[in-house]
């Protein structure tokens, strides 16, 4: 009896076409990062328009290391608010979101959409009683006032995300740990939190890259150099006679390094999240 080789997968023209115009759109979208990476390694000298997709004459490091001495101690500020945030946000959202999917109360839907509210109001508009808040809780100025700020307007859409996360749970979990015993606080720390895992990875990604990219709170809420985040350092790089283009190219890719590393890292898990809870709620 013979044994036939297993044949060879046939090539398909469509799939040469379908690869081919994904590469050529990760292509196009990367433009900006080369642009950025080539500028930082020139030379004040070599910054020209006309010549901005030239290469460097050769490998230099000097606008990174002085992009990096002037936003060392804000990109360290940004890390002291973001890490907070994020995790604060996230326990909150969690909280919230197992409240109105499996603790269904009188009036939880009106408070649900009342929460989700919160996601369309401008932050232009409420700059002035925010910052009298912030003043009168004695916050104002401050990384802990900005960590507050950043984690009360995370709250709505980490609770519609973890809200529609939960909703896909069974609800016969719940019933067997309460006859089990377990409480509201054990039912969520032995069930709901060791399957929320894809949920916080996701809402973790959310909040850190809106966090560290955020600009105006920094602005408005820091009132000194020494508590500003990095996205503020990064727009006081321009000088106001003229601009060092390669610092500035290079500051705004070590800005950007961080949240690039975690979607890189941490991004097919923000994408199995997303489908994770898309599928009830």
């Amino acid at each position: 009896m013979s044994i036939r080789a297993p044949r060879a997968p046939r090539f398909h023209p469509t799939r040469l076409i379908i690869y081919s115009v994904m590469i050529a759109f990760a292509a196009f979208y990367l433009l900006p990062v080369y642009l950025m990476l080539i500028t930082g390694m020139k030379s004040f000298a070599e910054v020209n328009i006309s010549r901005m997709w030239d290469l460097p004459s050769g490998l230099r490091f000097d606008s990174f290391l002085a992009a990096w001495q002037t936003l060392k101690p804000s990109f360290l500020n940004s890390i002291k608010m973001v890490v907070p945030a994020t995790v604060l946000s996230s326990l909150l959202g969690s909280m919230n979101g197992y409240v109105l999917a499996k603790w269904k109360f009188r009036g939880s839907d009106t408070l649900f959409t009342a929460i989700l509210f919160g996601m369309f109001i401008p932050y232009q508009s409420i700059l002035i009683p925010l910052v009298l808040t912030l003043q009168r809780m004695g916050l104002y100025g401050s990384i802990p006032g900005l960590i507050l700020t950043h984690v009360v307007y995370g709250i709505p859409i980490t609770t519609l995300i973890f809200r529609n996360y939960y909703a896909a749970i069974p609800t016969e979990l719940l019933e067997a740990a309460k006859v089990d015993g377990a409480g509201f606080f054990g039912i969520y720390r032995r069930v709901i939190l060791p399957l929320s895992a894809t949920g916080f990875v996701v809402v973790a990604i959310w909040q850190f890259t809106s966090i560290w990219n955020e600009f105006l709170f920094g602005l408005v809420i820091t009132n000194s150099p020494q508590q500003r985040p990095v996205t503020v350092a990064l727009q006081n790089i321009a000088g106001s006679q003229y601009t060092m283009w390669n610092v500035q190219m290079a500051g705004a890719l070590l800005v950007a390094l961080p949240t690039l590393l975690v979607y890189i890292l941490l991004g097919r898990y923000f994408l199995r999240g997303l489908l994770a809870g898309s599928l009830k709620g």
